[in-house]
């Protein structure tokens, strides 16, 4: 993502993927022995409908109201909510190190395939068993970091990137690394959620709940709420808010695209009346 925590806002893709990928679904990983607690636990601690306030832009008081917090990786949980932990998992921050030069995905030319909307943002090659064991050895400690620190659960972003890759990616090759995502997540003893590509949610892929970006305002959020329990929705503008707002079963929050700190001119934060 362009800086540590801002959303990537896409383009509704065709749903047709949904369909192709139905047949080749797996079931939710089991919990390996010895981890602290379980997917179903973790995800319990959040009601349907709670507040949730994104805070990737940086951590702060949440609002009495809030029942949960997402914030990245590098910060701490808050203290007695359920939190939710981000990492950029199909993509680079800009200006990270964590990456090998020869995990990035490589255009025509030779060159890293960047994010068009967000500079210095690049695309993770996951186009072969190899490639996403090796990204894998990347993201996987991150995810047992998350645990560790005490988050509840992990929201691994751009799961959407093969949508942006010229074609170099395909909805198989992220599917196949989703799944073991959700295997190392599920190891750890964390909910995972899927994040943005509504054209995946019947691929059966494994993930306990589904965090959306602008579903109201793309006209999406059902067919998270058809798939997943549990909807954490953040909205950018004033029509998608409102739109989302009257979708049952779903978290809503109206964030500004940098998701700001409070203080800050830009800063806006919104939850839906009866949440």
């Amino acid at each position: 993502m362009q800086q540590v925590g801002v959303p990537t806002v896409r383009a509704a893709v065709p749903a047709l993927v949904a369909v192709l990928l139905a047949g080749c679904g797996a079931q939710p990983a089991e919990v390996a022995p010895g981890t602290s607690g379980t997917p179903a636990a973790a995800l319990a601690g959040l009601a349907v409908g709670a507040r949730v306030d994104y805070q990737l832009g940086g951590p702060h008081p949440p609002a009495a109201a809030v029942a949960g917090v997402v914030r990245d990786r590098t910060a701490a949980p808050a203290a007695g909510l359920w939190s939710a932990c981000y990492v950029n998992a199909f993509q680079t921050q800009p200006g990270s190190t964590d990456w090998p030069a020869d995990l990035l995905l490589r255009g025509a030319d030779g060159e890293p395939v960047e994010d068009p909307d967000w500079p210095g943002e690049f695309l993770v090659d996951i186009g072969t068993a190899g490639q996403r064991d090796r990204a894998l050895a990347v993201v996987g400690p991150w995810l047992d970091g998350c645990a560790a620190a005490g988050f509840s659960a992990v929201e691994p972003d751009n799961l959407d990137s093969w949508t942006r890759s010229d074609g170099l990616l395909e909805a198989d090759d992220a599917a196949a690394m989703a799944r073991a995502l959700v295997d190392r997540a599920h190891g750890a003893g964390l909910a995972i959620g899927q994040k943005n590509a509504p054209e995946l949610t019947a691929a059966g892929l494994g993930f306990d709940y589904a965090v959306a970006e602008d579903c109201g305002a793309y006209d999406e959020c059902a067919v998270y709420t058809a798939a997943y329990g549990t909807v954490l929705d953040v909205e950018y503008t004033d029509d998608g808010f409102d739109a989302a707002c009257g979708t049952p079963g779903t978290s809503v929050q109206r964030r500004d695209l940098d998701v700001t700190l409070p203080g800050d001119p830009a800063y806006v934060v919104e939850w839906c009346p009866d949440s």
